[in-house]
């Protein structure tokens, strides 16, 4: 069983999403096989702000990616999601 390192960008549908709580609801919302690592609060422009999350996955299901894009698409308030690295260790 091999792991995988993956970070993601989550944009807000707006300014007035609270990030915090996005971030407290993505740890619940993670699949079975998937640990959060880090989260960042980063700024976009214009005072629009995105989470940067970082997730070591195992890959023991090929589905799992999926699982994990479907969870963190599917968070309130969150519109748009992007996979910016993903690492196999």
């Amino acid at each position: 069983m091999g792991r995988i390192i993956a970070a993601y960008d989550l944009m807000p549908e707006s300014t007035e999403v609270d990030l915090e709580k996005v971030i407290e609801a993505l740890k619940g919302a993670v699949p079975a096989g998937v640990k959060v690592i880090e989260t960042k609060i980063l700024p976009v422009a214009f005072g629009l702000m995105k989470i940067n999350a970082g997730f070591d996955i195992e890959d023991s299901k090929d589905s799992i990616g999926g699982d994990l894009e479907t969870a963190l698409s599917s968070l309130p308030g969150i519109e748009n999601i992007e996979c910016i690295s993903s690492t196999v260790l």
